[in-house]
């Protein structure tokens, strides 16, 4: 995740989201970067409005469609296809980073057994 969040510092600061300013953002917080997950990520967002795709992800309200009428879930639905197109890429990168940690015993299935 803290790969993802150093893609939206260096979005909402305007900077490029490139490998040296993804790189130099997690070693400032302390991140032991890994360069794959680092090039997947960069070539993923490559093609993605960063913009575009937080404003979608804040409008769907949490827990599904309000007003409890089946009208306005219909509304709702249509709404949200876009949104679960992006959250599918959004798992796929998210696939793509785990199959990149390997077995080294990472991640918070380790601490539960």
């Amino acid at each position: 995740m803290e790969y993802v969040y150093a893609a939206l510092i260096l979005h909402e600061t305007d900077e490029e989201i490139n490998e040296d300013n993804l790189t130099s953002v997690l070693e400032a917080a302390g991140v032991d970067v890994e360069e794959s997950r680092v090039k997947a990520l960069v070539a993923a967002l490559e093609d993605v409005d960063i913009e575009d795709a937080v404003e979608q992800a804040a409008a769907v309200p949490a827990g599904g469609a309000s007003g409890g009428s089946a009208g306005g879930a219909a509304e709702a639905d249509d709404e949200t296809d876009d949104s679960e197109e992006e959250a599918d890429e959004a798992e796929a990168e998210e696939e793509d980073d785990d199959e990149d940690e390997g077995d080294g015993g990472e991640g918070l299935g380790e601490l539960f057994g």
